[in-house]
């Protein structure tokens, strides 16, 4: 089932320019939308980790360093 652009907060069109920019000469608008729900769920596990780390420090508001940290974690688990 493919996502249509009011199902996500990514483009289409990112997703297909991503896989080719990896070396994909054509791509189905499954391999897209499927590209997309899964970076869709990396950023909102890498956004809730950031949140966390500037909560800590108290700030409201997430730098560059939260999302660096956060990332770091993520694969490292």
């Amino acid at each position: 089932m493919a996502l249509n652009k009011s199902t996500t907060a990514l483009p289409l069109a990112s997703m297909e320019r991503i896989l080719k920019k990896a070396g994909a000469e054509r791509v189905s608008d499954e391999a897209k939308s499927a590209l997309c729900r899964i970076i869709e769920e990396i950023g909102t596990s890498i956004g809730r980790k950031a949140v966390q780390f500037s909560m800590h420090a108290g700030r409201k508001t997430i730098k560059d360093k939260d999302i660096m940290l956060a990332q770091k974690s993520f694969i490292e688990h």
